[in-house]
């Protein structure tokens, strides 16, 4: 454990950080796997508006340096070509 006042805040600080984007990952996560569930499901009108909330999303992943902007991007395309292809 640290000893120091500021290297105490930091680990403090550090572990908010930490939670706070495991959230947003789960969030992530969880909204993108409903999205496969609807296209695997082949419903195209409750995947285009959940392919909105996924595009929002990865968005602001990238925004929080959690995930690359190329990686963002990809996986937008990735996800708009899955709905394309459905129907």
């Amino acid at each position: 454990m640290p000893q120091r006042r500021n290297a105490i805040k930091a680990l403090r600080q550090n572990h908010q950080r930490h939670m706070a984007n495991q959230d947003f990952q789960t969030d992530l996560k969880k909204t993108v796997k409903q999205f496969k569930k609807l296209i695997a499901a082949k419903n195209k009108e409750e995947a285009k508006k959940t392919l909105g909330a996924v595009h929002k999303k990865i968005d602001k992943a990238a925004k929080r340096n959690l995930l690359h902007k190329n990686t963002a991007a990809r996986r937008k395309s990735v996800f708009s070509r899955l709905l394309v292809n459905l129907g």
